[in-house]
């Protein structure tokens, strides 16, 4: 006969209730700064006290149109995608063959590129900012240019760390029984492998996506025209130049955030359910 559940103690409920109040806590603390951001962003006045974070009246859209007139948003969130889109394509592609060759290939020198790779990340990239402005823009000439601003980000050294240990985690015996059925490595890497990193592809493109969407300085000093700038660079403009002259400076600084910052919380809301293990051992009987 099948045994039947065993009833949830007075002390488990009220363990599990306490982990729920802390829960919902927790929640509360992280998304307050997000809310008070979007409710200072629509404040006609400036309320920087408590109290300004519960308006009861007072709301208006008017620093979202300053920022409109003064800022091609339409054209800068162009420029953003494109920007973004490139360097998120070069990071995947160019992510996958490393990692997939440092996890799968047997090559000399394997482990010594592996340091290389984990050196590199410890190398802030504002000290390689002179170096590439010299490279890029001097040497290749590709200033105000597209080209120009994806190039330094191309190739991401956190990406292939990530696709090399979710590639070692792989069993063995799904690469050799494709190779016995005379599959070769790229077809491998397309039909074996890719369809089991889901989660780290994902995970890849919403860190990617991040660091170039809120990127200014390289995009800045790469292009000096105002109708190539990504967003970023736009707003970056407007809040040092033009939002102390707005009607409520505070409010225009806010809506400066939560117009960047939206982009990226979206995406990570379209995403953040696909961020799961895959069952990677279900292909081996056994």
């Amino acid at each position: 006969m099948p045994r039947t559940p065993a009833k949830p103690t007075t002390g488990g409920r009220l363990a599990t209730a306490l982990r729920a109040v802390a829960l919902f806590g927790g929640a509360l603390v992280f998304l307050f700064p997000f809310y008070y951001m979007f409710v200072g962003s629509l404040q006609a006045e400036p309320d920087t006290s408590p109290a300004g974070a519960f308006p009861t009246s007072g709301l208006t859209l008017d620093n979202y149109r300053d920022i409109n007139a003064r800022v091609d948003l339409l054209g800068s969130l162009v420029n953003s995608g494109i920007f973004t889109g490139g360097v998120i394509a070069c990071t995947v592609v160019f992510g996958v063959l490393a990692g997939y060759a440092l996890a799968r290939l047997r090559f000399r020198g394997r482990g010594t590129l592996f340091a290389l790779v984990l050196l590199v990340q410890v190398i802030p990239f504002q000290l390689l900012l002179i170096p590439l402005y010299v490279l890029i823009v001097r040497g290749y000439g590709l200033a105000d240019s597209y080209l120009g601003m994806i190039l330094p980000f191309a190739i991401n050294t956190t990406a292939v760390f990530v696709f090399r240990q979710f590639f070692l985690q792989l069993p063995d015996e799904l690469f050799a029984a494709a190779r016995v059925d005379g599959a070769g490595e790229l077809r491998v890497l397309w039909s074996v492998a890719l369809p089991l990193v889901r989660p780290a592809l994902l995970t890849v493109v919403l860190l990617t996506f991040i660091g170039p969407w809120n990127e200014f300085l390289w995009p800045f000093l790469v292009t000096k025209q105002a109708d190539m700038q990504p967003l970023a660079v736009s707003l970056a403009n407007y809040i040092s130049n033009v939002a102390a002259r707005a009607a409520n400076p505070y409010g225009a600084v806010l809506a400066g955030a939560c117009v960047l910052a939206a982009p990226a919380v979206g995406l990570f809301l379209a995403f953040q359910k696909h961020f799961v293990s895959t069952d990677i051992g279900s292909g081996v009987k056994g």
